[in-house]
């Protein structure tokens, strides 16, 4: 007998206190904003992290109704007091902010969707990440790289599409070509993107302490990581079809591929330690010193991460009970490791899908609606 399941997303159920509000009312989306606002604030996020602006899931097109760029400009929720004169300053830059912090949230939430910290505190929940700000773990360590990194690839891109009245493309005549093929074209000006990152993120950061050390090191790792992997493109000219002539110009990389890198050297982060000058600290260096010496496109971290099978609401941490997994992969998305050992259900739906799609001159695909039996496995 098949049994029909409905599955729904959980919202994020709030007890009644001074700085939370039941969820059981529909709130209008400006309410809702507002809400997210006072929670960020009741959690403790008053320390000018930037990309927690994407928790706030604004569309940069309608920033400017309703005074609401100054709103968020003036916001130290967000934005240290350097960041917000930079923002008063250049109203275009809380556009790029806003975009950047949505992009990075996305790639985080992507690549991570199968890991037991899968970059949201709860399903159906809109506070992602987790309470990581100052924890110093190899998860604060890759939010600070790809939100960096997110910045500088955005800023660089706006440029190239002329959003930002600050740049255009980058027409600097390199040497560096044969015979076969000359510079030419739009090249993406990535020394100006990483340029205004550095300037935006950087300062914030307190370079006496561990913490802040690590902060800056992932973020210059991070904007190396996209430079090296700008992509040269090219165009052929010619008569005919011919490529008499072959002109080339430099591209970013898609974010998710940045992610995808930075997500690699998630898993081989290094774990620092601080070095002490006269009671002060100068630098951080590899606390297993058997192992090579950390270079500046690594990824590190001072303290090791929390124990994601089990709830911690003061990390933001849900546990990956009720999380779906895969019950015949032997990786981390499979149903031993990602429940935890604490086994998983199986359940049984009837799903319609479309099937026997075909190809119809000219020009469209029809396809029969199927009923099929999905299997789900939900993590105890």
């Amino acid at each position: 007998m098949v049994q029909q399941v409905e599955v729904r997303s959980f919202g994020c159920r709030l007890p009644h206190s001074p700085c939370h509000l039941a969820a059981d009312h529909v709130l209008p989306r400006r309410m809702l904003q507002l809400l997210l606002l006072l929670l960020l604030y009741c959690s403790g996020f008053a320390d000018g992290s930037w990309w927690r602006i994407a928790d706030l899931s604004l569309d940069p097109a309608h920033l400017h109704r309703d005074n609401r760029s100054y709103e968020l400009c003036g916001d130290t929720t967000f934005f240290t007091e350097t960041q917000q004169d930079t923002c008063y300053n250049n109203p275009e830059m809380l556009k790029v902010i806003v975009h950047a912090a949505n992009t990075a949230k996305y790639e985080c939430q992507s690549y991570f969707q199968n890991n037991r910290w899968n970059c949201s505190a709860k399903r159906g929940s809109a506070i992602y990440y987790g309470n990581f700000d100052d924890k110093g773990n190899r998860e604060t360590a890759y939010l600070s790289a790809i939100n960096s990194a997110s910045l500088a690839w955005t800023i660089t891109r706006f440029c190239t599409k002329g959003e930002l009245t600050t740049c255009q493309c980058d027409r600097i005549i390199r040497r560096k070509h044969s015979n076969k093929w000359t510079w030419g074209g739009c090249s993406e000006d990535i020394k100006y993107g990483m340029k205004q990152a550095l300037a935006f993120t950087d300062p914030q950061e307190n370079r006496t302490t561990s913490f802040g050390l690590m902060n800056l090191h992932n973020n210059e790792a991070a904007r190396r990581i996209l430079r090296s992997r700008m992509e040269k493109v090219c165009k052929c000219h010619g008569m005919s079809g011919s490529c008499t002539t072959r002109v080339c110009w430099r591209r970013l990389p898609s974010m998710k591929l940045i992610a995808d890198t930075l997500g690699s050297m998630f898993d081989a982060a290094a774990l620092v330690k601080p070095v002490v000058s006269n009671g002060i600290i100068k630098k951080l260096q590899r606390k297993d010193l058997d192992y090579k010496r950390v270079n500046k496109s690594d990824l590190v971290y001072i303290a090791e991460s929390p124990n994601y099978c089990e709830e911690n609401e003061s990390l933001g941490i849900f546990s990956t009970r009720g999380r779906f997994c895969n019950r015949t992969s032997y990786g981390i998305e499979g149903c031993r490791l990602l429940c935890c050992g604490r086994g998983y259900q199986t359940r049984v739906r009837n799903v319609e899908e479309k099937c026997n799609c075909k190809f119809v001159w000219c020009c469209s695909v029809k396809c029969d609606t199927c009923s099929m039996r999905k299997d789900e496995h939900i993590c105890n």
